[in-house]
């Protein structure tokens, strides 16, 4: 990182009039609001201020329904709504920007026409089969070399340092679960649950597939095997940020049932530049509770 920074550094401010948890972001230049209590002015005005200090050119906020219409006042742009984010109830994504470069997506008509395409396919709600002479199965902390890298492999760059097998390990500890499927010689496929226990909702992320195996349904399957395993622990709302250029990976999600809920103007670093993120949402099943 420029300037021996971190990726990033998750922070709590608390004061008389509000209280933010928020991510300062640095590889990809932005600062992340996950949540907040209090005056709504006051928010908005300590993250343009954090921002301006720390050099982001981008913040982005999930709002609680009653306060996203604030937000836009302040100039904010509603670019996505997280469907049943706390708890059931909706999280609006809210963008400030300060640089023009950053607002300006340089690909959104053909953005558009992927996510055209992509609307237009046959639902897949199936659960596919696993490959022959290969098996699937929830990844151990031992996993995390290959985990990392397997994805130093896919990605020229990634919003969070998933090449670095430490980081992968300490997410592992923090809770996020992995899926892999891999051959007698090698991982073939990945993809992870990072899931936030406070409002029981998880971002789908972390989505890998060697070349050789893509368009098998690999990524399809282990999507079905995560979300089995986060019904089981009564997570009820599932999201994911999909590059708005992939095609193959928009229709994952399209094809599982999840809706389209907005775009995210260039809102990480992944490949090698700033790109817009497509944002899918899916309400999961409640776990059946026992009769008493």
């Amino acid at each position: 990182m420029p300037g021996d920074l971190p990726y990033y550094t998750n922070q709590v401010e608390n004061n008389s009039d509000h209280k933010i948890t928020y991510c300062l972001d640095f590889f990809n230049k932005r600062l992340r609001v996950d949540d907040y209590w209090g005056n709504v002015d006051s928010v908005c005005k300590r993250t343009a201020e954090i921002a301006r200090a720390e050099s982001l050119t981008k913040v982005f906020i999930k709002s609680r329904e009653e306060d996203w219409q604030t937000f836009l006042s302040k100039g904010g742009m509603l670019e996505g709504i997280y469907k049943g984010y706390f708890r059931g109830r909706d999280a609006y994504c809210m963008a400030f920007y300060y640089d023009l470069e950053r607002r300006t997506s340089d690909y959104w008509l053909e953005e558009d026409r992927i996510l055209e395409q992509v609307l237009a396919l046959p639902l897949k709600p199936d659960r596919p089969a696993v490959p022959g002479n290969c098996t699937m199965r929830i990844a151990r902390t031992e996993d995390a070399g290959r985990l990392a890298a397997l994805y130093g492999q896919i990605f020229q760059t990634y919003p969070t340092p998933m090449n670095d097998p430490l980081y992968v390990e300490q997410t592992m500890r923090e809770g996020t679960v992995y899926y892999l499927v891999e051959s007698a010689d090698q991982l073939i496929s990945a993809a992870s649950a990072e899931i936030n226990t406070v409002y029981r909702n998880v971002e789908m992320t972390d989505c890998a597939t060697l070349p050789a195996y893509r368009n098998q349904g690999i990524m399809r399957l282990l999507m079905h095997a995560l979300e089995e395993e986060l019904t089981g622990r009564n997570i009820t709302c599932a999201y994911s940020l999909s590059r708005a250029l992939s095609f193959g990976m928009n229709a994952v999600f399209f094809q599982l049932g999840y809706r389209y809920c907005g775009r995210l103007t260039k809102n990480c670093d992944i490949y090698d530049k700033f790109e817009d993120m497509n944002l899918w949402v899916k309400a999961l099943k409640r776990k059946e509770e026992p009769l008493p």
